[in-house]
């Protein structure tokens, strides 16, 4: 499906890009779309037209120092607060009042930042791999290799890099699968060599605390309670834990759950499993 593509300016500078999906039909919620720490809209492109043409628009935005958008000259905005200030902006230029939003890792904690900042944005969540207590194995697995990757001379390079950080989370994965994979969390630079699509800045979070246990972000999940939600957990997750879930389904014991066999952080959204949850959860929210 075609998209359309934005580029929004923002009070410190940078311009955010996001991709709009038009809806197949009209009169429901727009969804709101928001990727992972190192990755990017792409990560959608076969999510969103899947929902669009369940009559709703999708809007899939890089965060600042991802994909199309800018990179940040202040390393120190790279910050969820700040990514989600960029979205709830994003939506007034759009002239979207609420939507469903749909957020994988830190798409997630914007999603719950959202939802407590600005509740009446939020009319349902889809959380991916994430929750308000994280895994601090899965934190220092991902420390261990953002931001300190070097650009790479062949897109067979760049797969094999990809596959080397990532097989972990998708084992047994076939060549079309990862070559999928690297073409949408990588680009091509003007001299031609192949490097990951995000500013290597984004890891100062990692480097200034590496070895900190992430904060319990209850408060954040709390403020989603009253709102329809859906948790997508990859079975082999090393971020979001059983006893992660156990912690959100007692705040939230009616909260949609699924369990996606053989992968770890974070679910495409299109394995089977998720791709069923996802369709019935948004045909049973506004």
């Amino acid at each position: 499906m075609d998209f359309a593509e934005h580029r929004f300016d923002t009070v410190e500078g940078p311009k955010i890009y996001a991709r709009e999906y038009a809806a197949r039909g009209s009169g429901k919620l727009p969804v709101i779309c928001l990727h992972g720490l190192t990755r990017n809209s792409a990560d959608f492109e076969a999510v969103a037209p899947r929902i669009a043409e369940l009559g709703r628009r999708v809007i899939a935005i890089d965060a600042r120092g991802r994909g199309q958008s800018d990179n940040d000259p202040d390393p120190l905005h790279y910050r969820p607060e700040i990514y989600t200030g960029d979205v709830l902006y994003i939506m007034d230029v759009l002239e979207i009042p609420r939507a469903v939003f749909i957020g994988t890792s830190m798409g997630g904690i914007m999603t719950m930042l959202a939802g407590l900042t600005a509740p009446d944005r939020v009319s349902a969540a889809v959380l991916n791999d994430i929750g308000p207590e994280i895994d601090p194995a899965g934190i220092k697995r991902i420390g261990s290799y953002v931001g300190k990757s070097t650009p790479v001379a062949t897109w067979d390079d760049m797969i094999a890099a990809v596959k080397a950080t990532q097989q972990v989370a998708f084992p047994g994965r076939d060549a079309d699968f990862w070559r999928i994979f690297a073409h949408r969390v990588a680009r091509e630079r003007s001299d031609g060599r192949i490097e990951f699509a995000y500013d290597p800045a984004i890891a100062s979070a990692f480097s200034a605390a590496p070895d900190t246990t992430p904060p319990s972000m209850v408060p954040l999940f709390q403020a989603l309670a009253t709102r329809p939600v859906l948790v997508v957990r990859g079975a082999i997750s090393d971020l979001l834990s059983p006893d992660g879930v156990a912690t959100m389904k007692r705040i939230k014991p009616d909260m949609d759950f699924v369990e996606v066999p053989n992968v770890g952080h974070a679910p495409t959204l299109e394995e089977p499993e998720a791709r069923t949850a996802l369709a019935a959860f948004l045909a049973k929210v506004e």
